[in-house]
């Protein structure tokens, strides 16, 4: 396909991972839309060509780590260090923050990809940079499947998504009535 964001696109509603109702997403906001990533993690030919398009996209930059938030990041994290070559780790929750554990670790100077499955705020993205930041590593980019803050969301770091794609998204007590009336899903990152 000529079009790598119609490509995308065309994979999430391939593997029923872009659905439609009424979602409470990680961030606490409301959407009629939600990424469901492991839905197109279930498809390992999906996540090997999400890969490759996300390779494609990190061409340019020099990385040696690829560093992961679970749970939504780790599939695809873990496919771009395996296309790349390059080492893989990833953060987990503890205590509801990510921290890096099972003995991971950077080196002062070492060159790290952070590579996210949806980013609508950014807070599990920024909490990478940070642990990366604490270890006097450098955070070279964050790359990620989905970027459905139309924008919004800024870095002091390079910001790679392979689709761009902005749903309204609502704070809980201001919902829209098509919304209101619908039943509430929370389907998890």
């Amino acid at each position: 396909m000529d079009n790598p964001q119609q490509e995308v696109l065309e994979i999430f509603k391939a593997t029923g991972a872009l659905l439609e109702g009424h979602f409470v997403l990680r961030s606490g906001l409301h959407s009629g839309h939600f990424f469901q990533c492991a839905r197109v993690c279930e498809d390992m030919r999906a996540v090997e060509r999400l890969g490759a398009l996300m390779v494609m996209k990190l061409k340019k930059l020099s990385f040696t780590t690829v560093l992961a938030p679970a749970m939504g990041g780790l599939v695809i994290g873990q496919e771009v260090a395996r296309q790349t070559k390059t080492r893989y780790v990833f953060a987990e929750k503890v205590d509801d923050k990510l921290e890096l554990r099972r003995g991971f670790r950077f080196q002062p100077q070492e060159r790290v990809l952070i590579v996210e499955d949806v980013v609508t705020r950014g807070g599990r993205a920024r909490e990478c940079i940070d642990i990366v930041n604490a270890m006097n590593a450098i955070p070279v980019a964050i790359a990620m499947l989905v970027d459905r803050s139309a924008s919004e969301v800024r870095f002091d770091i390079p910001a790679i998504p392979l689709l761009e794609l902005s749903f309204p998204t609502y704070p809980p007590d201001f919902l829209p009535e098509t919304l209101a009336v619908l039943p509430v899903q929370k389907p998890g990152s």
